[in-house]
C-alpha cells in the first residue's frame, strides 16, 4: 500500500461515520476508567481491589462472549452495537448516580462493582458485532488500510481519553467525571444510529446456537497464525499489563495526583497512535510474524524498565515506547483476524479474540493487582516483563506458521 492510498478507506462516508462513533465510546470509556480507579484506590487504599475491579468487569465479558458471537453473525450488527451502547449510557449514568447518593465508602465500592459488571456484559457483545461491522462496510482490498486507521483512531481515542478523565476527576470530582460519559455515549448512539449498513447474515443462522458456537471453535483452534496470534497477546497482556497499578504508581511512587495518573494511562497510547499513523502509509506486508515477534518482546523489555524506573520522565518515555511496540501488534493481529476469517464467521471468532484479548485486559489487572499485593510493586511489575518474554519464546516454537506469516500473501489467497 502506497501513500497515494493511505487514505482511501476514509473516502467511505459509513466507514467515518463509523470511526467517529468508537472515538467517542472509547473516550468515554476510558475516562470511566480512571475515574472508577481512581476512586476505588482512595477508598480502599487496596492494590487488590484495582485487580478485582478488572475481573469484575471481565468475568460476565467473557461469560456472554461465545453466544454474543453467534449473535453477531445471526443478527443485524448495527441493531447489536445499540442495543450495547444503549446499555454502556444507562451503566455510566447508573454510575453517576451511586457516586451522587452514596457517601465514599464500602457502600459504594460494592455499587461500583456491580454497575462495572453490567458494563462488562454490555461490552461482550459490542466488541464481536463492531468488529463485523467493519466487514459490512469495508472491501476486503482495504481490510489492511482499514485496520492502520482503526488503531489510529482507537489509540488516539486512548490517549484522550486517560488524560481527560485525569483532568476532569481533578477539576469537578468522579460524579461530574461519569456525567461527561454518559453523555458522550449517549452522541455515540446518536452517531451509530446514522451508519447506513446491513449485514450479510450467516446462511446457517438456522442452525443451533451451541452449533454454531462449535463451529467458531473449531475454525480459532484449527487455524495456526489465528491462535498463535490470539494466545501471545493474551499472555503478553495477561502478564505484562501494568495499567491496574498506575493509581499506585501515581499515588505512591511519583506522589501526584490524578491528572498525572491520566498521563500515565495516555503514554503508551502516544506511542501507538505514532506507530499506526505510520502503518497506515508503510503497513507491514512482509516478514509480518517475525515484527509481530520481536514486538511483543520488545513490549516486555519496557515493562520490565518501567517497573524499574523513578523518574517519571524515563517511566513515560518507556510507556510510550511500549504502546509503539504494542501497535504494531495490534496491526498484524487485527489485519490478519479480518483476512484470514470468513464474513459469516466474524462475529464468533470477534468473540473468542475479545475472551482471549479483550478480557485479558481486566483478568490481567487482577493478575497485577494480586501480584503487587503478593510480591510488592516493582517485583510484580518485573516479573509480568520477563513472563513477557518467556511467552515469546514459547509462541515462536510452537507456532512456526505465524513466526513466518506475509501478510501479503493473506490478500493473494482470495485473489
Amino acid at each position: 500500500m502506497s501513500d497515494e492510498n493511505a487514505y482511501a478507506v476514509l473516502e467511505i462516508p459509513d466507514y467515518r461515520r463509523l470511526l467517529i462513533s468508537r472515538v467517542m465510546v472509547t473516550v468515554a470509556v476510558q475516562v470511566q476508567s480512571i475515574a472508577v480507579g481512581w476512586q476505588i484506590y482512595a477508598i480502599t487504599n487496596n492494590p487488590l481491589f484495582l485487580g478485582f475491579a478488572g475481573l469484575a468487569e471481565a468475568i460476565p465479558a467473557i461469560g456472554v462472549a461465545l453466544y454474543a458471537g453467534h449473535v453477531a453473525d445471526v443478527v443485524d450488527r448495527k441493531k447489536i452495537v445499540l442495543c450495547s451502547v444503549g446499555a454502556l449510557v444507562l451503566s455510566l449514568a447508573l454510575l453517576w448516580g451511586c457516586t451522587v447518593v452514596l457517601p465514599q465508602d464500602w457502600s459504594l465500592v460494592t455499587c461500583l462493582f456491580l454497575v462495572i459488571a453490567v458494563s462488562g456484559i454490555a461490552r461482550g457483545f459490542y466488541v464481536p458485532a463492531i468488529f463485523g461491522t467493519v466487514s459490512d462496510i469495508v472491501p476486503r482490498h482495504l481490510m489492511g488500510n482499514a485496520a492502520a486507521w482503526n488503531s489510529t483512531v482507537w489509540q488516539a481515542s486512548a490517549v484522550m481519553g486517560p488524560i481527560l478523565g485525569g483532568l476532569l476527576y481533578g477539576w469537578v470530582q468522579a460524579a461530574n467525571t461519569y456525567m461527561f460519559s454518559t453523555i458522550l455515549l449517549a452522541c455515540a448512539f446518536v452517531s451509530f444510529s446514522l451508519i447506513k449498513t446491513k449485514s450479510v447474515i450467516n446462511p446457517n443462522r438456522h442452525d443451533s446456537v451451541l452449533e454454531n458456537i462449535k463451529e467458531g471453535l473449531q475454525f480459532v483452534f484449527s487455524n495456526q497464525v489465528i491462535l498463535g496470534a490470539m494466545a501471545l497477546d493474551l499472555f503478553a497482556v495477561l502478564f505484562g499489563g501494568a495499567v491496574a497499578l498506575m493509581p499506585i504508581f501515581a499515588k505512591d511512587v511519583f506522589h501526584c495526583g490524578p491528572q498525572v495518573l491520566g498521563v500515565l494511562r495516555a503514554a503508551p497510547s502516544v506511542g501507538s497512535v505514532i506507530t499506526a499513523a505510520v502503518l497506515t502509509h508503510h503497513p507491514i506486508t512482509h516478514n509480518s510474524g517475525r515484527v509481530f515477534m520481536l514486538a511483543a518482546a520488545g513490549f516486555g523489555l519496557c515493562i520490565i524498565g518501567f517497573g524499574l524506573s523513578t523518574n517519571l520522565y524515563l517511566s513515560l518515555f518507556l510507556l510510550a515506547i511500549s504502546g509503539a511496540l504494542d501497535g504494531i501488534s495490534v496491526w498484524v493481529r487485527s489485519t490478519i483476524f479480518q483476512l484470514a476469517t470468513p464474513n459469516e464467521m466474524k462475529g464468533r471468532v470477534s468473540a473468542v479474540n475479545s475472551m482471549f484479548i479483550g478480557s485479558s485486559n481486566e483478568i490481567g489487572e487482577f493478575e497485577s493487582g494480586t501480584a503487587a499485593k503478593l510480591m510488592g510493586l516493582v517485583p510484580s511489575v518485573v516479573f509480568g516483563g520477563l513472563m513477557t518474554l518467556l511467552v515469546v519464546a514459547i509462541t515462536s516454537i510452537r507456532a512456526p506458521k505465524l513466526l513466518n506469516l506475509h501478510i501479503k500473501d493473506l490478500y493473494k489467497e482470495t485473489e
